[in-house]
């Protein structure tokens, strides 16, 4: 059952399964374990991050294409909810309308961009992306009448995931259930429904063609493959995970606006994720988008901790200053790229297939 659950592509490590166990029964007990409004939002964005980080490793990794458009995926289904919430109140008829048209238009855009642009290669298919990325920013900037401009827009969603709402008058195992809770549970069990949907994928024949592209596209067109379809199609099926990831973040913060989807800093977040987690591994998207968005949100708390101890220090107390956390982070993420150059999780793989308890496999 597990087997045909993960599409057979198994962790192939004791650590590695240990690590994605620990990471799914910590996000189930997170609201309940640390009750909080800044640990529910720290696991919301880790499921939303887990998501777009796994749509990109399936261009990305799987597929060999470096895009810089993703996020405009992204802020393209945060846009459709916004937008349609905006327009025609709260309801789920405007929900399933703003994330059905923001799909619709994901796909179009992502068929236009692959057929016309996949025929270049390399970094120049690279700049493609990234000057329609940077445009479509500044036109959801200056589209203040549907967009909302640089405030963005704020709305309500049905009253079930509204925060007012509460079903329950007592609280179950100390914790009050309400909209918000429901929400990030809808949002988990949709995370783990769409990674579960990429594991298919990647690990069908279709995904399989992807891989040989990435490996040597010349053979493969020499063999009858049309690359260029196969990378349109990969590239068409990023865009729409990334467009469900957006709507997810739009979902849970009520607002969306140009710095929170469409920002050029959430794209090197995603590949710097991509890159510690392990390209061609969809477990490399978890792992890393835990790592990441966790020291994004607590590394200057711990800082702010270890100043407190040494405080007074001339140079120490300076350097541990929680001013510092970005440099810190940045040397923490350099550290994890110079020791992993395969990922984490390619790191815990090759590790495993080198074990001495490994069962040797028989000629």
């Amino acid at each position: 059952m597990l087997h045909r659950l993960l599409s057979h592509d198994l962790p192939r490590s004791r650590w590695l399964a240990l690590a994605l166990v620990l990471i799914v029964l910590a996000l189930l007990v997170a609201p309940f374990a640390l009750p909080g409004s800044k640990s529910l939002n720290v696991a919301a964005k880790i499921l939303i991050f887990v998501v777009l980080v796994a749509s990109y490793d399936l261009l990305l990794g799987y597929t060999g294409i470096v895009s810089f458009a993703h996020t405009m995926f992204f802020g393209i289904g945060a846009y459709g909810v916004a937008i349609a919430s905006t327009r025609m109140g709260e309801g789920w008829a405007a929900l399933g309308t703003g994330i059905v048209l923001a799909l619709l238009l994901s796909l179009a855009l992502s068929l236009a961009i692959g057929l016309f642009s996949l025929r270049v290669r390399a970094i120049f298919y690279a700049m493609v992306t990234l000057a329609v990325a940077s445009a479509f920013q500044t036109l959801a900037s200056q589209l203040s009448e549907f967009t909302g401009g640089e405030d963005g827009l704020t709305f309500r969603l049905p009253e079930l995931l509204s925060p007012s709402f509460e079903p329950f008058e007592e609280e179950v195992l100390g914790v009050l259930i309400d909209g918000r809770l429901i929400t990030y549970y809808g949002l988990l069990v949709l995370a783990v429904a769409l990674v579960l949907l990429m594991l298919r994928i990647v690990n069908s024949p279709f995904g399989r063609v992807l891989q040989a592209i990435r490996e040597n596209d010349f053979r493969a067109e020499a063999i009858g493959y049309r690359t260029v379809v196969y990378r349109t199609l990969g590239n068409v099926l990023a865009a729409l995970f990334a467009t469900l990831a957006g709507a997810m973040l739009a979902i849970w913060l009520r607002y969306n606006g140009p710095d929170t989807s469409l920002s050029f800093e959430i794209m090197l977040d995603v590949l710097l994720i991509v890159v510690i987690g392990g390209m061609g591994t969809l477990y490399g998207a978890v792992v890393g988008s835990v790592l990441f968005v966790l020291a994004q949100n607590y590394l200057q708390d711990l800082m702010r901790l270890a100043a407190g101890g040494v405080e007074g220090v001339p140079v120490l107390s300076q350097l541990v200053s929680p001013d510092r956390w970005l440099l810190w982070l940045g040397v923490l993420f350099v550290v994890c790229v110079y020791r992993f150059p395969n990922g984490i999780v390619g790191w815990l793989r090759e590790r495993a297939d080198r074990s001495p308890l490994r069962p040797e496999t028989s000629a």
